[in-house]
């Protein structure tokens, strides 16, 4: 009678050498895999109206710098510092999973709120009768401009952990609007309503991406319109430039708050459609304030025309169409309200600062996005497109997907 065989056959074991060797072509392997193409459209894009913004920026401030200190690459090599370093972080921030960015939500956005409440210390600075800067070592910033990414992402884990129960209004509302609402009034205690307006988008994105009714728009637009209109109203300054906006005859008010508006669509129509060429500006040279901030767009086309305007409105048309691919292949919801929230938030106040130049709206004191001075907002939206740049990355690859048998 046989005897069983009770020897065991013992596991082949990987040697340590070759477990390196597989994890290290591994780890390689993930850090050169093929990007989607929207990654590359948000990528080209951003990096495009950032090197863009640098060459306006210059050409805006050149004389005005020069005059003051003798130094005409003064506000172009400050602004460049920032895309130095805005640049990297946006690629750095690209390589964060989905998971990071849920986890730091909450820490994000308090982290910021307690950044804007420095404008209320010894910090802050009041200009042009809104106090929402600060000055530390010699440098300022704008704190707000941060509230913006970090409200995208608050909002859009808040709703996702809710994904389940917003057919019913109060999880709609509860905690989004009243918390979004206490960020607000952050901004409005210091009186930029420009800003108040953008985060009033964001919320209204994100409810709208996160599959929301559209009956439940209705009381946080009334109340976004509301809490806009006080704010309006309550500045004798900020009426003064409605009004003026609203004055049919503003050549009768040349002087007074229809000045910079004035100038700002004269610069606009006088580079015809090739433009005086680059450095050419005639509004740079004191005439136009804020030449090189919210007017950047005047001086883009007095100096390139028609033609360079298009071209802008063009990257920003990429910009989007990148960032509404990823809106709609994604399957995470997550994923779906942030990349909407942030890309209503960039395109939304690209076309309310070209509004503002071409007098379809009063002076908001509204930046450019990538284009207009200021390291803050330049880091701001270098980070936002960084976000959009992870999720990009967590697309489904058409490469990935087996073709069905037979």
């Amino acid at each position: 009678m046989p005897v069983a065989d009770t020897t065991r056959t013992r596991p082949a074991t990987v040697p340590d050498e070759q477990r390196r060797g597989l994890a290290a072509r591994v780890s390689l392997g993930r850090v050169f895999a093929p990007v989607p193409s929207e990654f590359l459209l948000i990528a080209s894009t951003a990096l495009l109206l950032t090197g863009f913004g640098l060459v306006m920026i210059l050409s805006a401030t050149s004389a005005t710098s020069d005059a003051a200190d003798g130094n005409p690459y003064d506000a172009v090599i400050k602004q460049g510092v920032f895309a130095v370093i805005g640049i990297p972080l946006m690629f750095i921030a690209s390589r964060m999973p989905v998971t990071f960015w849920k986890r730091v939500a909450w820490p994000a956005l308090i982290a910021a709120v307690l950044f804007q409440l420095l404008v209320f210390t010894p910090l802050g600075i009041t200009n042009d009768g809104n106090r929402n800067w600060i000055n530390i070592a010699g440098l300022q910033a704008q704190p707000a401009e941060f509230l913006k990414l970090t409200l995208a992402l608050w909002l859009g884990f808040i709703l996702y952990r809710k994904r389940t129960l917003l057919t019913r209004w109060k999880h709609v509302y509860i905690p989004a609007v009243p918390v979004a609402g206490m960020v607000m009034l952050t901004v409005m205690a210091g009186g930029d309503l420009g800003t108040v307006m953008i985060l009033v988008l964001v919320l209204l994105g994100a409810l709208f991406f996160s599959g929301a009714k559209l009956r439940f728009f209705v009381p946080p637009l009334l109340l976004g319109a509301g809490a806009v209109a006080a704010l309006a109203v309550t500045s004798p300054d900020r009426m003064r430039r409605i009004m003026s906006f609203l004055n049919p005859d503003c050549l009768a008010d040349y002087y007074g708050d229809c000045y910079q508006p004035l100038h700002g669509i004269w610069g606009l129509a006088g580079g015809g459609l090739f433009g005086l060429g680059l450095g050419n500006s005639k509004e740079k040279y004191s005439w136009l304030p804020a030449a090189a901030n919210d007017y950047i767009f005047a001086i883009v086309g007095e100096e390139l025309g028609l033609v360079g305007c298009i071209v802008v409105l063009l990257l920003f048309t990429l910009f989007a169409v990148g960032a509404f691919h990823v809106i709609r292949k994604t399957d995470d919801l997550f994923v779906r309200i942030v990349a909407g929230a942030i890309t209503i938030w960039i395109v939304g106040q690209a076309l309310i600062n070209i509004g503002v130049v071409l007098r379809l709206f009063p002076v908001l004191g509204v930046p450019l996005p990538f284009m207009s001075q200021g390291g803050t907002s330049l880091m701001s939206v270098l980070l936002a497109a960084g976000v959009l740049l992870s999720f990009a990355r967590t697309l489904p690859r058409r490469d990935r997907v087996l073709p069905p048998p037979g």
